[in-house]
């Protein structure tokens, strides 16, 4: 697997501001239409260039699988447009006072993992949305799932932290190896800094050499 190195908007943590599944790469308007396609050709996916609800931060306000991708209330109608032109799945708006749904799940297209503190109803609309089983956990006893691993179909790689209690709960509901591991140089929050799919992984532009070599082992393993 290809490790790229990039930035958005002169910041490292390219996972805030963008995502990437088997299907898509979404990255905001605010980036250039050049350097987003490029990031989309590395991934090997068609791109979906735009933000939601006029934020740069489509990472943290939406999560995605090949199956389908949840958005943040704040998602406006020509933004859903935008992505129903690219992608055939389930898209769906959540109407909930949680906004950061990047930061609250963690999924690949054969499960997810949510924040162990989400409402019974928010996770039944999830696990329609992405088409998968959807089970709370933590990871490093912190609640933010999204934004402490990445996830793809072959593997995980997860905060450095990862308690092996955890690590099963991972394994079993995303069906892949898990990993531990930093980016940009020593930050253990990795859905901040790196996102990925089946075909390639993109980190932030501080991202060191052995971190790269573990995105590299634990995203590629199958």
């Amino acid at each position: 697997m290809a490790v790229y190195l990039t930035s958005i908007v002169s910041s490292a943590s390219i996972g805030v501001y963008s995502l990437a599944t088997d299907k898509f790469a979404l990255i905001p308007k605010m980036v250039p239409p050049d350097k987003a396609q490029k990031t989309a050709e590395w991934l090997n996916v068609p791109l979906i260039h735009t933000s939601i609800g006029g934020s740069l931060l489509a990472g943290t306000l939406a999560c995605a699988n090949s199956n389908g991708i949840i958005l943040s209330s704040f998602a406006r109608q020509e933004e859903v447009d935008a992505i129903k032109t690219v992608f055939e799945g389930n898209v769906r708006v959540m109407e909930s006072r949680k906004t950061a749904f990047g930061n609250l799940i963690l999924a690949n297209d054969h499960g997810a993992v949510v924040d162990s503190r989400m409402k019974d109803f928010i996770m039944k609309q999830v696990s329609d949305t992405l088409g998968v089983e959807v089970v709370p956990s933590r990871i490093a006893d912190l609640t933010y799932v999204g934004s402490l691993a990445t996830a793809t179909n072959k593997g995980v790689l997860a905060h450095p932290l990862l308690k092996e209690e955890e690590k099963k709960v991972l394994e079993s509901v995303l069906k892949v190896p898990v990993d531990v591991g930093t980016i940009n140089c020593g930050i253990p929050y990795v859905g901040t800094g790196l996102i990925a799919n089946s075909h390639a992984a993109v980190a932030g532009s501080m991202t060191t050499g052995p971190e790269m070599f573990l995105i590299e082992h634990a995203l590629d393993t199958l």
